[in-house]
C-alpha cells in the first residue's frame, strides 16, 4: 500500500529529470499526441492499488512509495505489461491492509511512468492519473486486489456560470499562492495561465492545497464540473481564512517581539547614558528605596533578615525576569505592613461608657465586659510606668493585651454594630471581615509564593488596610465557615484566635512571624453548634438574647425612627410616631428577636408619609395606632389571638423552642381516631424529638387510670401527634413536657390554658429535666402574649438572666414532675369529669 507523499507541482519536463525531483505532486498538461493515452482501453480485469490518506486525480503525476509485499508483487506484474493500474483510496488511513470493503469505489485509472527499487526493498514509482473509473466488483484478493472497472468520465459544462466560477477559483488560488512561500511563482504561471480546461484546473489546484480526505474524495466523485468548481471555491475560502489568520497571528507576535527588543535596547542605552551622567538606573533607585523602607519599617529581626535577603536577590535580577516582579510584590507587602504602628488607646472609662450607651440600648453584660478590659489595660499601664527597672516595664507591656470575644445571638440584635462602637470608645481602627461562605484555608493563612498570583491571607490584608498593629477586627458570621478539599478555614483560625500563639502568626505568603497579640478579635455567630470545639474554646462567649417589647420601643424611639426620618428626607418636625403605634407595630407587624424587621417596617411607614407630603396632602403627620394600620395595611401577626385560636380545643399545647434566630413558639397537636395502628407522629421531627414523643405517649399510657382513660381505649383508638410547620426540621428534647400535656389534654378532654407556654424534657418516670435557651424561649412567649410559663425546677437560676420587666409581667411555674405541669396547664387540672369515651 502506498504512503502519502509531499504535494508540489511538476511539469512534463520535470518528469524526465533526475529521480530526486520526483518527490512531488504534479499537474501535467498533456500534449496533443497524448490524448489517446488519457482514455486508454481498460482491460477486463485491472490490478487495484489501495492508497492511504491520498487521492490521485486524473491528469496529475504523483510519486508513490510501495512497501507491502502484495503491492510490490502488483507493481512487478504490471510493469511487464500495459502498466495500467487502478488507484483507490482506503476509507481508514490507519488500516495497513485494506480489503475490498475498506476502499472507496470511485478511483483513478493510472499509468506507471517510472520506478526505482530502493536499497531497503521498497519501490518508488511515478504514476500519472489518466481518467476517472468506478469499481464494479472485485474478482480477486490474492496475491493482490483485482477488479472489473468501467470508465466514469466527468460532465464538462460550457456556460457563463462555469466561466465565472473558473475565474473566481483562479483568483482565489493566486491569493492563496501568495501566502504560501513554498509554491514557486513560475509553477503557478505554468499551472494556471496555460490551463483552459476547467476540469484540469480543478485537479491542478487540488494537488496544491491541503484538503481533508473526505473532501478530496468528494471532489473526485462529483460528476458535474460546475459542482466541482463550487466545492473548490469553498475549500479555497476555508484555506485562505486559515492562512490569513495565521499570518495575522505571526505578524502580531513579530511586532510584540520587536517591541520587547526595542525596549530592551532603549533601556540598555538609558543605563549607559545614566552611567555617563553619574546617575543611578531605575532598578538601582528601586532597590535603594526598598532598603530605606526596610530600615524605617521597624520590622522584627527575622522579618528584616528575610527582607534583606530577598532584596539582594532582587538587585541581581534583570527587570525583565519573571522572578523580579514576584520578589518586588513580596517586598512591597513586607514594607507596607504596620510593624511598629499602634493606635493609642483611650482608657477613659467614663468616655467609653458614654460612647457605648450612645450607640446601643441595653446590652449591659457586653458593655461591662468592655469596661473591664479597659480598666485592666489602664491599671497595667499605670503599674508599668511605676516600675523602676526598664526590663520589668517591657515584661508587663509584652504580656498579651488583646482579647477574643464571641457575640452569639439572633440576627438584628446589634452584634456587628457593637464592634464599631467598641472601636470608637477605645479610639482604635475597626475592620470587619466577613467569613460567611469562606471554604479555602488559604483565605486565612495566605497562598505560598510558589503559586502564580499568590497573595497574603485576609488577616494580613486586614492588618495592612487598618494601618495599625492593634485594630479591632470583627470576624463576622464565623458559624457559617465552610470546608472542602481546599482545607478547613476553621482550623486555620485556631492560631489566629489563640492568645498564646498569635504573637507569632505566620502567613504562608509572608513566611515571617506577625504579632497579632494586641489585636482585639470579635467574632459573631447565630449558633455555636457549627463552630468546632477547639475554636469555640479559644473565645470568650457572650450571649446576646432578643429584645423585650419595652426595649424595642426604646430602641425605636432613640435610634430607628430618627434614622429613618433622616434617610427618607424628612424633618423631625414633619413626622412623629407615638409609643402606642410602635407597640402595635412590634406586636402585629413583626415577630423577631432583633429589630431589623422593625426598622424596615418603620421605613415603610415613613415612605408612605413622604408620599403624602410630596403630593401636598399634608405638612405634618402624627403616626398613632389607627394611622399605622392605614399606612401599613392589615396586620401580619396577632398578639395573643394566635394562642387563643390554636388552643381552644383539647389536644393542643403551646411549647417553646430555641432557634439560631431567637426563641420561638411551637404548637403541638394531638388527635385520635378508631383503629389499631397505635401511635404515630408527624411534623419533620428529628430522632431526639421522636424519642420524646414516644416517651410522652408511654408515660400517658402508664398513667391512664389516674387520667380517667377508659380501659381498652388504646386497643380501639389510634393516637396521632403532630407538630405544625411540617416543612421545618425540628429536633431536641425540650418538647417532652409539651407533648405530654397535649396528649393528656386529648385523653382527659380538657383544653390547655391559652395563656400558658411550656418547655422541659421528660423521663419515663415523669420527671422534668432542665433544658437550654430559657431566656430566648421566655422572650418568645412574652412576645406572643403568654402570661404563664412552665419551666423545669432546675432552670430556676436562668430566671436571673431575664429583664426585670419580663419577670414582673410573667408568672413562672417551676415543676419537677409532669403531674405539676398538668395541674398548671389544663383548665381543670389533670383530673377530668369528661374523659374520652
Amino acid at each position: 500500500m502506498s504512503d502519502n507523499p509531499l504535494r508540489s507541482p511538476l511539469t512534463n519536463q520535470d518528469i524526465e529529470q533526475t529521480w530526486e525531483d520526483t518527490e512531488q505532486v504534479v499537474a501535467v498538461n498533456l500534449p496533443d499526441d497524448a490524448t489517446e493515452e488519457r482514455h486508454p482501453q481498460i482491460p477486463d480485469e485491472l490490478p487495484i492499488l489501495p492508497l492511504r490518506g491520498l487521492v490521485v486525480y486524473p491528469q496529475t503525476v504523483i510519486p508513490l512509495t510501495v512497501g507491502q509485499p502484495r503491492s510490490i508483487r502488483l507493481v512487478d506484474d504490471v510493469v511487464n505489461g500495459d502498466r495500467l493500474i487502478g488507484l483507490v483510496t482506503a476509507l481508514d488511513p490507519e488500516l495497513e491492509t485494506p480489503s475490498p470493503d475498506d476502499v472507496y469505489r470511485v478511483g483513478t485509472l493510472a499509468s506507471i511512468h517510472r520506478l526505482f527499487r530502493a536499497p531497503d526493498g521498497t519501490i518508488r514509482m511515478l504514476v500519472q492519473g489518466l481518467s476517472r473509473m468506478r469499481v464494479e466488483d472485485f474478482t480477486s484478493v490474492e496475491p493482490y486486489l483485482k477488479a472489473r472497472v468501467h470508465a466514469q468520465p466527468e460532465t464538462v459544462e460550457s456556460s457563463l456560470e462555469v466561466a465565472a466560477l473558473t475565474r473566481n477559483v483562479t483568483t482565489q488560488f493566486t491569493r492563496l499562492a501568495e501566502l504560501v512561500p513554498s509554491i514557486p511563482g513560475e509553477l503557478i504561471n505554468n499551472a494556471l495561465n496555460n490551463v483552459d480546461d476547467p476540469l484540469q484546473l480543478i485537479y491542478t489546484i487540488a494537488t496544491y492545497i491541503r484538503v481533508d480526505l473526505d473532501d478530496a474524495q468528494k471532489l473526485l466523485e462529483l460528476d458535474s464540473t460546475e459542482a466541482k468548481l463550487h466545492l473548490m471555491m469553498t475549500l479555497l475560502s476555508k484555506e485562505l481564512e486559515v492562512l490569513e489568520l495565521g499570518r495575522k497571528i505571526q505578524s502580531e507576535a513579530q511586532t510584540e517581539m520587536e517591541k520587547v527588543q526595542r525596549e530592551y535596547y532603549l533601556r540598555e542605552q538609558l543605563k549607559a547614558i545614566q552611567r555617563e551622567l553619574g546617575e543611578g538606573d531605575e532598578q538601582l533607585v528601586e532597590v535603594e528605596e526598598f532598603r530605606r523602607k526596610i530600615a524605617e519599617s521597624g520590622m522584627p529581626d527575622e522579618a528584616e533578615k528575610e527582607a534583606n535577603r530577598e532584596l539582594d536577590r532582587l538587585s541581581k535580577l534583570p527587570t525583565a525576569a519573571a522572578e523580579y516582579g514576584v520578589i518586588r510584590t513580596y517586598l512591597d507587602w513586607l514594607t507596607s505592613l504596620p510593624w511598629n504602628l499602634r493606635s493609642e488607646d483611650n482608657l477613659n472609662i467614663a468616655h467609653a461608657r458614654t460612647v457605648l450607651d450612645e450607640d446601643h440600648y441595653g446590652l449591659e453584660d457586653i458593655k461591662e465586659r468592655i469596661l473591664e478590659y479597659l480598666a485592666v489595660r489602664k491599671l497595667r499601664a499605670e503599674r508599668a510606668d511605676g516600675l523602676s527597672i526598664e526590663s520589668d516595664q517591657d515584661q508587663v507591656r509584652r504580656e498579651r493585651q488583646g482579647a477574643i470575644l464571641a457575640f452569639v445571638g439572633p440576627p438584628g440584635v446589634g452584634k456587628t454594630s457593637l464592634g464599631a462602637s467598641i472601636a470608637r470608645a477605645m479610639g482604635r481602627k475597626f475592620i470587619r471581615m466577613s467569613l460567611g461562605g469562606v471554604r479555602d484555608e488559604a483565605e486565612i493563612r495566605g497562598f505560598r509564593r510558589t503559586y502564580i498570583g499568590a497573595m497574603p491571607g485576609r488577616v494580613v490584608q486586614t492588618i495592612r488596610r487598618a494601618e495599625t498593629l492593634n485594630p479591632i477586627i470583627m470576624l463576622d458570621e464565623i458559624d457559617k465557615l465552610g470546608r472542602d478539599f481546599r482545607g478547613d478555614p476553621a482550623s486555620a483560625l485556631l492560631e489566629v484566635l489563640d492568645p498564646e500563639q498569635n504573637a507569632e502568626f505566620t502567613d504562608h505568603y509572608l513566611d515571617v512571624p506577625l504579632d497579632l497579640s494586641e489585636v482585639i478579635f470579635i467574632t459573631t455567630a447565630n449558633d455555636l453548634d457549627p463552630i468546632p470545639g477547639p475554636l469555640r474554646d479559644r473565645m470568650e462567649i457572650i450571649q446576646l438574647s432578643g429584645y423585650t417589647e419595652e426595649e424595642k420601643i426604646a430602641i425605636a424611639q432613640q435610634y430607628l425612627v430618627p434614622r429613618q426620618i433622616r434617610e427618607n428626607g424628612l424633618r423631625e418636625t414633619e413626622v412623629e410616631m407615638s409609643a402606642q403605634a410602635l407597640r402595635e407595630l412590634i406586636r402585629d407587624y413583626t415577630r423577631e428577636a432583633g429589630v431589623r424587621t422593625l426598622e424596615r417596617e418603620i421605613g415603610r411607614a415613613m415612605r408612605k408619609v413622604v408620599t403624602r407630603i410630596a403630593e401636598g396632602k399634608t405638612e405634618t403627620v402624627t403616626i398613632d395606632a389607627p394611622m399605622l394600620r392605614e399606612l401599613l395595611g392589615k396586620p401580619r401577626f396577632g398578639y395573643r389571638t394566635e394562642l387563643e385560636d390554636r388552643t381552644d380545643r383539647p389536644g393542643v399545647a403551646t411549647g417553646l423552642a430555641w432557634t439560631p434566630f431567637g426563641g420561638d413558639v411551637l404548637f403541638v397537636e394531638a388527635t385520635h381516631m378508631p383503629g389499631s395502628k397505635g401511635f404515630q407522629y408527624t411534623g419533620h421531627l428529628g430522632e431526639v424529638m421522636q424519642e420524646s414523643a414516644r416517651i410522652a405517649f408511654s408515660y400517658i399510657r402508664s398513667m391512664a387510670d389516674d387520667l380517667g382513660v377508659p380501659e381498652g381505649y388504646f386497643d380501639k383508638y389510634d393516637v396521632h401527634l403532630h407538630v405544625p410547620a411540617g416543612a421545618q426540621p425540628k429536633d431536641g428534647p425540650s418538647a417532652g413536657v409539651t407533648m405530654t400535656v397535649a396528649l393528656a389534654s386529648l385523653l382527659t378532654n380538657q383544653p390547655v390554658r391559652s395563656d400558658v407556654a411550656m418547655t422541659g424534657e421528660i423521663t419515663l418516670r415523669g420527671q422534668v429535666l432542665p433544658v437550654g435557651g430559657i431566656k430566648d424561649k421566655v422572650l418568645a412567649a412574652h412576645r406572643l402574649g403568654a402570661t404563664t410559663i412552665i419551666l423545669p425546677k432546675k432552670n430556676e437560676f436562668d430566671l436571673d438572666d431575664l429583664p426585670e420587666e419580663v419577670r414582673d409581667r410573667l408568672e413562672f411555674v417551676l415543676v419537677e414532675q409532669i403531674e405539676e405541669a398538668l395541674a398548671a396547664a389544663l383548665v381543670n387540672g389533670h383530673n377530668s369529669d369528661n374523659p374520652v369515651d
